[in-house]
């Protein structure tokens, strides 16, 4: 799946951006501050979601002088081409269209998949389990696009129920139906999660690849996470008094956590060098799109921030040679040309400059 257009209005820093591309990666370059980040941004809410940096509509607004935005694209996926569009207005949340149409967020994750690395998943393996589970969850929602909804759902229902466990409400009948929902949505959480690390597991196993496998272990910070609804629902139940002590719930799958190792060193990751947990994060990313490309019959959308940069000679070689194996879109950053040159003409080449604070985008 790739785009073969991409229009901004009143995107972050883009007052009008228009571009024409084909489905070869698209190296994107120019001086910090002149919006590429903001070009992949767009094209990652071609995918179901917040987007790669989890921004508001409204913090997606050019300021000051627009409080709305819009995004359109020609896109060539699941099923053949559909022009989709978002549109923000006053800040509201944004509208999805397809063909015209409007459109759910599951429905848009049925159409394109698009999967990310950005700079601030550099410190995954070292910070908190809050990152990491993010991380998968975003792997997760590219083989279920459901998941995003069942995720939101629990996370409503838990903020309920932190709500009168803080209240100290003790009325069992206030608990009944928010447990019910939490279970529900839990089961089909954890049960989503458990099924991507295997499959990502697989699909390093069969890779001829340059970079070093990431064992992935999917672990519970508080005893034991019950796998089946009915069994969450009781566990929930019989917490009761835990949480109310606590004022939070304290079993669920938002108590869960993501550990990688390096698997040929048998080594965990939050240990390796900072090169090395790179690596593996490029691994990741790389099976994840391997996997969509044999389950869907296409390969995602890749979006790399600045990637080429943290990357010698050797090992950019190697990422833009299995992009390219792959026959992927991938949009990347970097700072001038010279770090895309291993790709030749393989790719396609943008340069993002400033002027007068209204964003240029040309073919190079």
């Amino acid at each position: 799946m790739y785009l073969t257009s991409l229009t901004l209005s009143h995107f972050r820093s883009h007052k009008r951006a228009v571009i024409e591309v084909d489905h070869r990666p698209v190296a994107i370059w120019g001086p910090n501050g002149a919006g590429k980040t903001n070009l992949i941004e767009a094209v990652s809410l071609f995918s179901p979601g917040r987007g790669l940096r989890r921004a508001s509509a409204l913090e997606m607004a050019r300021r000051p002088e627009s409080l709305g935005w819009k995004i359109s694209g020609d896109l060539v996926g699941v099923g053949g081409a559909h022009e989709v569009s978002f549109v923000s207005e006053g800040g509201a949340a944004r509208q999805v269209r397809i063909d015209d149409k409007p459109a759910s967020q599951v429905a848009l994750g049925r159409l394109a998949r698009a999967v990310w690395l950005i700079p601030s998943m550099d410190r995954l393996w070292i910070e908190g389990a809050d990152g990491r589970r993010r991380f998968l969850d975003r792997l997760a929602l590219s083989f279920f696009p459901d998941h995003a909804q069942v995720s939101l759902e629990y996370e409503k229902a838990m903020r309920e129920r932190n709500r009168l466990l803080k209240d100290a409400v003790r009325d069992a009948h206030w608990y009944a139906a928010l447990e019910s929902r939490m279970a529900e949505a839990g089961a089909a959480i954890h049960l989503n999660r458990r099924a991507t690390v295997a499959r990502i597991a697989q699909a390093q196993a069969g890779a001829e690849t340059q970079f070093p496998v990431a064992a992935l272990e999917l672990i519970q910070l508080d005893g034991e996470m019950p796998e089946a609804a009915e069994d969450l629902r009781t566990a929930l139940a019989e917490g009761r008094g835990r949480d109310l002590q606590a004022g939070r719930t304290l079993i669920g799958p938002h108590r869960s956590d993501l550990l990688g190792h390096f698997a040929a060193k048998g080594v965990p990751a939050a240990e390796c060098s900072t090169g090395e947990q790179k690596a593996l994060l490029i691994s990741l990313i790389l099976s994840n799109a391997r996997a969509l490309a044999e389950d869907v019959g296409e390969p995602p959308i890749l979006l790399l921030d600045e990637v080429a940069a943290h990357l010698d000679a050797g090992r950019r070689a190697a990422l833009f040679d299995e992009i390219c194996a792959l026959g992927a879109q991938a949009w990347m950053t970097g700072t001038g040309p010279e770090l895309f040159a291993e790709l030749g003409d393989r790719a396609q080449a943008l340069e993002v400059t400033e002027d007068d604070f209204v964003s240029v985008v040309s073919k190079a």
